[in-house]
């Protein structure tokens, strides 16, 4: 493979990660928040009924992350030389971070589920409940969103400084990212405001790469004899 067709299949490997990891993250958050009530000092009693649904989220969480890793990956080898050191440095931890903080909350999910498997009459209601209740909760929807925001206004800027994506869609990406980092901790579908707008990038990606796919020239009479 050449170099310039490797530039080429790059930003289309990035619209298909990010993609992947909005409808997976979109419909994990989905589930969750139809399942698990939005205050965080409930006693439990979804886990009787949702056991399923939450499931099957926390299962699509991993692949998730492994899209979310590898739209990381190749839109920081987009960049290239354009990368700016400081706000690659703020992309890239904040995007692991924000991975770090959502494998946490899902294991400690998890978690309570086995527990519940195993003695649901003593979990329910009970401290050990709370306490993982409560953590879950700070983990993903306080400190991952933040997370979340200020990866999207690294995003913003590394992609209004190089020009690979159209300023409306940047100034989208800053007003979102502000609402995710000042938004009340209980308004619980803000959330999806993240993939959506890793949604609309890789859209934009998509589209881009095929606008400059160049055309194959055809063949001379004298090339086909």
């Amino acid at each position: 493979m050449t170099p310039t067709q490797a530039r080429l299949r790059t930003p289309r490997a990035a619209a298909i990660a990010g993609i992947a990891f909005s409808v997976l993250m979109i419909v994990s958050l989905t589930l969750i928040r139809m399942a698990v009530p939005a205050d965080p000092q409930d006693t439990g009693e979804w886990m009787t009924s949702s056991d399923r649904a939450i499931g099957l989220a926390l299962n699509l969480v991993p692949f998730a992350g492994i899209a979310f890793l590898w739209f990381i990956g190749v839109i920081r080898d987009r960049l290239g030389l354009q990368e700016d050191r400081f706000f690659s440095t703020v992309f890239l931890g904040s995007g692991l971070l924000f991975l770090a903080m959502l494998f946490a909350s899902a294991a400690m999910t998890g978690g309570m589920l086995i527990a519940y498997g195993e003695q649901p009459d003593n979990l329910i209601g009970a401290d050990t409940y709370a306490f993982g209740r409560a953590v879950t909760y700070l983990i993903l929807n306080i400190n991952a969103m933040r997370m979340a925001g200020v990866f999207m206004i690294s995003a913003c800027t590394l992609l209004l400084r190089t020009g690979l994506a159209p300023r409306w869609l940047v100034l989208l990406g800053y007003a979102l990212a502000l609402i995710l980092l000042v938004s009340i901790t209980r308004a619980a579908w803000v959330a999806l405001l993240f993939p959506l707008w890793v949604l609309l990038i890789s859209i934009h990606i998509l589209i881009e790469n095929y606008r400059d796919k160049p055309a194959i020239p055809a063949a001379s009479p004298m090339e086909k004899t």
